[in-house]
């Protein structure tokens, strides 16, 4: 027989969640400062899709991790900022956009917004209507 599983949460983010929340950040910052974007002008809205993805992902995998959500939103928030104002003065072949940054902060909302719901079923915290 075995006792009650230990909490996860008090244990600490598995190895797991290190490595995708690494794997993460690699595609989040090879997407957005590669020297030229992937063309995505057949599909209207791939690129801000893009953006939100990739915003969205690093902030699920942050929370997997344990990560203060108020400080993870707060990093990517402004990073989306910066991110559009170096693709617009750095990469020669890239531009700025603000919608980009727009975009990027609905990701880490639903991002962030994932990562709860997806913790409050696993710890048994989730409301229901």
């Amino acid at each position: 027989m075995s006792g009650p599983q230990p909490d996860r949460a008090r244990q600490g983010p598995r190895s797991t969640d290190r490595v995708v929340l690494a794997v993460t950040v690699v595609v989040h910052l090879v997407v957005l400062y590669a020297p030229r974007a992937p063309s995505t002008g057949a599909t209207v809205g791939l690129d801000k899709l893009v953006h939100a993805a990739v915003f969205g992902a690093v902030a699920w995998a942050a929370t997997r991790c344990g990560a203060s959500r108020g400080v993870v939103g707060s990093v990517l928030v402004a990073h989306a900022v910066l991110s559009e104002v170096l693709q617009g003065t750095v990469l020669a072949h890239r531009s700025g956009d603000p919608l980009d940054a727009v975009a990027d902060t609905v990701g880490v909302a639903l991002g962030l917004a994932l990562g709860t719901v997806l913790e409050g079923r696993r710890t048994g915290t989730v409301r229901r209507a």
